[in-house]
């Protein structure tokens, strides 16, 4: 049985999950470097910023220095108009479809900096969402350090300012109701510019693929428990090693697992989705998850060989679908006409 039937979550496709999966690589012991030296432009963004007083760091990053697109027809990818957006679009719409299908009006910046959190890699200009998530990450990284110990989050990509297809690394995160959370706790400094596009994340995966490596601690744990207990939160997805600790090590009221769902890939970090706001009546929401915990047979299929060890394709893969303007909702085309 395919996968994406069974597990409806988030459409994947590889040449996506192996950009995503370009930033870090697991080590012996479970460390992660780079496995890239940030492109000069990257750096030049990070130089930028870093120069920049603390005070001022809050303002919104410059993005992907993106030329403008000489010819736009119906064909053109709606990534690479979304992707040029630097700011958000004022039109009282909210989140806009299908979280892998849609765009985001109205999106807000969550702070590059917080007393409980700090954004990562800023030159994507990918801290925008709705306000509902803006919301959620402040109230969960202000639990942190009571429920795990630790002192903040470090968040990876929320959504772009309009939403929308993303040039780069992730098929859903499109309506703004979606964040990557590392593992990787907030350290006892702010960091630098520079820093934030350069700090590796920390892959919790063993190289067998089975289970977690040494660097998974119960305070990671304490902290997707505390998000799953959230109202707001809609589903979780973690690598299927991550499912599988959690299930073998949850204690006392184990509700909470139901909401996190196994996916390829987040070795290094976890994927918070929000339920659609109410009152967002062009967000479109997605099936409840199935009930029960999740730790039975469903997730055994994880571990098969058909996941773990899938046999190559006998003719190469057609190229990766791209999403067009015509295939969002009609809204989207509002959100991108806003100058």
């Amino acid at each position: 049985m395919h996968v994406l039937k069974r597990f409806p979550e988030e459409p994947r496709d590889p040449s996506i999950e192996k950009t995503r999966q370009a930033g870090t690589s697991a080590t012996k012991g479970g460390s992660a470097k780079a496995r890239f030296a940030p492109a000069p432009f990257i750096l030049a963004v990070a130089a930028l910023l870093a120069a920049a007083p603390a005070a001022a760091q809050d303002v919104t990053p410059p993005g992907f220095r993106l030329a403008p697109l000489a010819d736009v027809t119906p064909a053109t990818p709606a990534k690479q108009l979304f992707g040029r957006k630097a700011a958000p679009a004022a039109l009282g719409l909210g989140s806009i479809g299908f979280y892998a299908r849609g765009c985001l009006a109205d999106g807000v910046r969550l702070p590059i900096t917080g007393p409980t959190w700090q954004v990562m890699r800023l030159s994507r200009n990918r801290n925008w969402g709705n306000p509902a998530i803006v919301a959620f990450l402040k109230r969960l990284a202000n639990r942190v350090p009571q429920v795990a110990g630790v002192r903040g989050l470090l968040v990876g990509d929320m959504a772009q300012p309009r939403g929308g297809p993303m040039i780069t690394g992730h098929a859903s995160h499109q309506i703004g109701l979606d964040a990557d959370i590392w593992y990787r706790p907030m350290p006892d400094h702010v960091l630098s510019a520079q820093e934030r596009e350069t700090m590796s994340a920390i892959v919790m995966v063993r190289s067998d693929r089975l289970d977690v490596n040494d660097s998974w601690k119960p305070s990671n744990m304490a902290v997707v428990e505390a998000a799953a207990e959230d109202p707001a939160v809609e589903r979780i997805f973690v690598n299927p090693a991550v499912k599988k600790a959690m299930c073998r090590d949850a204690t006392g009221d184990r509700s909470w697992l139901a909401k996190v769902r196994p996916m390829y890939g987040h070795d290094y970090h976890f994927h918070v989705r929000l339920l659609c706001p109410k009152g967002s009546r062009l967000c479109t929401p997605q099936v409840p998850p199935p009930p029960g915990e999740g730790c039975g047979k469903e997730l055994d299929y994880w571990f098969s060989d058909a996941v773990l060890h899938p046999k190559p394709p006998t003719k190469p893969p057609p190229p990766p679908h791209q999403i067009t303007m015509s295939e969002l909702p009609a809204a989207c085309r509002q959100v991108l006409a806003v100058p």
